[in-house]
C-alpha cells in the first residue's frame, strides 16, 4: 500500500522504514512539530521514578539531565526502546495507553515512596494525573516539549492526494488526526480522503475526524505502531 505518515519527522523516519521493510510505499508528511524548551537542570528531589508518555519526552528530558538511575515507567515499547538505548537501566512499559500506564503503575510502584515525574509535552492532558490520583500517587509534571500543529500540509502530499496516489494514512494522536482532517479540508481534499484507509492509535484519535472524511476507519487493537500496521495490514 502507499501509506502516508503524518508522526514528527525523527519518528516518522522509523515508522516509514518499517513500512518500507513490509512491502509498502511510505510518504513521509509530519503534521506536527516538535520543539524542546531548554532550561535549567531538572531536579529530583523527593522523586522516586519517572513517568513518560511519549519518546519526545524522553529526548526532551536527555537535554534537561545526565541522569540514567532513576526508575522509569514508558507507555509502550518505543517509548521505552527510547530510554534503554539513552542508558535508563530500570524500564517497565505497559504496551497500552496512559490510563493502562497508570494502571500498570500502581503495581510497580508504592505512593508512600515519593512522588512521580511525568515528563510531558504542552499537548498532555490531565487523564494520567487523574487516574495516578485514584491509586494515591502524587504526579508532578514537568512540560518539556511543545508541540505545535502544520498549517497546511507539502505541496507534494496536496498533488499525490490529488492525483489519488495514497491508499491510507496512519494517526498517530487525536491532535495528528484534527490537523489532517483540517489540512484535507483547507486543501479541498475531501473527495481524494473518502478513497483512502485511515490507520488510527486509538479511538479518541478516530473521533477527532468526521465518519465521512475516510472511505474506512481502522483502530489499532493496541496503541502502538505494530498493531497500528498490522491494522493497515488486516
Amino acid at each position: 500500500m502507499r501509506v502516508l505518515v503524518t508522526r514528527p519527522i525523527e519518528d516518522a523516519e522509523e515508522t516509514a522504514a518499517r513500512l518500507r521493510s513490509r512491502g509498502h510505499v511510505a510518504v513521509i508528511a509530519p503534521l506536527l512539530e516538535v520543539r524542546f524548551r531548554d532550561a535549567s537542570e531538572i531536579s529530583f528531589d523527593g522523586i522516586q521514578a519517572i513517568v513518560a508518555t511519549s519518546a519526545n519526552g524522553i529526548r526532551a528530558l536527555l537535554r534537561r539531565t545526565q541522569k540514567r538511575d532513576v526508575r522509569l515507567f514508558a507507555v509502550g515499547p518505543q517509548t521505552a526502546a527510547v530510554a534503554q538505548a539513552a542508558g535508563f537501566v530500570d524500564v517497565q512499559n505497559s504496551q497500552g495507553d496512559s490510563i493502562a500506564l497508570a494502571d500498570a503503575i500502581s503495581t510497580w510502584a508504592d505512593p508512600g515512596k515519593g512522588a512521580l515525574l511525568h515528563v510531558a509535552g504542552n499537548e498532555a492532558t490531565g487523564k494520567l494525573a487523574a487516574r495516578l490520583s485514584e491509586h494515591g500517587f502524587i504526579l508532578r509534571r514537568d512540560v518539556l516539549y511543545d508541540v505545535a500543529p502544520v498549517a497546511a500540509l507539502p505541496a507534494d502530499v496536496v498533488k499525490a492526494l490529488h492525483n489519488r496516489e495514497l491508499d491510507a494514512v496512519m494517526l498517530f494522536s487525536p491532535l495528528s488526526a484534527q490537523t489532517f482532517a483540517q489540512c484535507v479540508e483547507f486543501a479541498g481534499l475531501q473527495a481524494a480522503s473518502r478513497e483512502m484507509v485511515a490507520v488510527c492509535i486509538s479511538q479518541a484519535a478516530a473521533d477527532q475526524v468526521a465518519p465521512d472524511l475516510f472511505g474506512e476507519t481502522r483502530i489499532a487493537l493496541r496503541p502502538s505502531e505494530s498493531e497500528m500496521i498490522d491494522a493497515l495490514e488486516r
